[in-house]
């Protein structure tokens, strides 16, 4: 679930703007998903569950405190609906690893549950571990005014899709301020999160936490979206303590 939040062309406000225009949230790779069940019926109603729900459910549980990415990632998507912020997502090789959670699904599709949001700018699968990939270079190519001047990253693993996302980023675009949600990134491995983060932090990645991206973008409490992101930050709170004590850690 890389999902980098390259949120682009950002929220929209009547007189007061948000500091961060735009921003970008993106997944640096897709959250493999856990069930398969609504994949599964759209591939064949007779193909038989245990197989492929246990090759998840083996992914899952193999990534550290992974359900904490999962509801980290959930709040900012709700966060960027709120703000109206771009959302990019990629997944790694979807064939064999799924799509994106079921748990992320609701927030990343339009009303009538079958078209993407109009938010997300771009899904795209790879094989490449950076989300950096040749086909969204060429999106933002062909589109140069929506390259995003802030983006923010969540997702798995930190030491590889995370880190050569940031890499990548950091070198076509070294103007770009990158941003990695220190409580919506993991690895297999709970060692690899703080060596991952310590490197992006020397690469000049700014490392931080959902909330304080948040308030970030926002800038200012007078703006109209003020209050519907602060009832998000509330609903979501306990769920935010957790995932700082178990991923956060410095």
């Amino acid at each position: 679930m890389s999902v980098s939040f390259t949120a682009r062309a950002l929220y929209k406000s009547t007189t007061l703007k948000p500091i961060l225009r735009p921003s970008t949230f993106a997944f640096s790779t897709s959250v493999p998903s856990h069930s398969y069940s609504s994949s599964q019926k759209r591939l064949s109603s007779n193909m038989a569950a245990p197989a492929p729900q246990r090759g998840f459910e083996k992914f899952r549980n193999a990534i550290y405190e992974f359900d904490k990415v999962v509801s980290t990632t959930s709040k900012l998507l709700s966060f960027a609906h709120t703000l109206s912020i771009p959302i990019y997502i990629t997944t790694q090789t979807r064939s064999k690893l799924g799509p994106t959670v079921s748990e992320l699904q609701p927030l990343l599709l339009s009303p009538d549950g079958v078209s993407p949001h109009p938010l997300v700018k771009a899904d795209l699968d790879k094989t490449l571990f950076g989300m950096y990939t040749p086909a969204l270079a060429a999106l933002f190519a062909q589109n140069p005014e929506q390259v995003p001047s802030h983006i923010a990253l969540v997702g798995i693993e930190s030491h590889i899709c995370v880190t050569q996302t940031c890499l990548a980023l950091r070198k076509r675009h070294p103007g770009m301020k990158i941003y990695v949600i220190a409580d919506g990134v993991s690895s297999c491995n709970k060692e690899e999160i703080p060596i991952a983060l310590a490197r992006l932090r020397q690469e000049g990645v700014t490392v931080t936490s959902s909330e304080g991206w948040m308030y970030e973008c926002m800038g200012d409490a007078g703006i109209k979206e003020f209050r519907e992101v602060v009832k998000i930050v509330k609903e979501t709170g306990e769920g935010t303590k957790a995932a700082l004590r178990a991923l956060a850690k410095i």
